[in-house]
């Protein structure tokens, strides 16, 4: 393995502690569009058309039932005045306040051994 690699380790989830998942990326993407446009007082027809995207597509997307590409996500952030980078630090910001990661951190020496103790588990938690 490459040096300082990190795996992803299963947390907790439903019948594991009775803690949920961590949400889906659709879920985030959708509830952070519609706070962008309500803070705006705009109605989803009115993004909608600058986006040039079907209001029911929108609509979808706001409710976490449709995934959108990088293209409808990039209009939809046009017709908001955001960046697409404003939308990536709102998700983070939506993540981090929300969630426990737990990582398992395989450290790699220079030469390919691993360091004393072989794996690390890190666990880390967000404020």
């Amino acid at each position: 393995m490459g040096e300082g690699v990190l795996r992803a380790v299963p947390g907790p989830g439903p019948g594991r502690d009775g803690e949920a998942d961590e949400p889906l990326l659709r879920d985030l993407v959708g509830a952070a569009l519609r706070r962008a446009r309500l803070r705006q007082g705009r109605t989803l027809r009115d993004v909608a058309d600058q986006a040039r995207v079907s209001l029911p597509y929108l609509s979808e997307i706001e409710r976490g039932r449709k995934e959108a590409s990088s293209e409808v996500l990039a209009a939809v952030c046009g017709a908001l005045g955001l960046r697409l980078a404003d939308l990536v630090g709102a998700l983070h910001i939506d993540l981090t306040s929300r969630t426990t990661v737990s990582v398992t951190s395989t450290a790699t020496a220079k030469w390919g051994r691993p360091r004393r103790g072989g794996q690390a588990n890190l666990t880390l938690l967000a404020a």
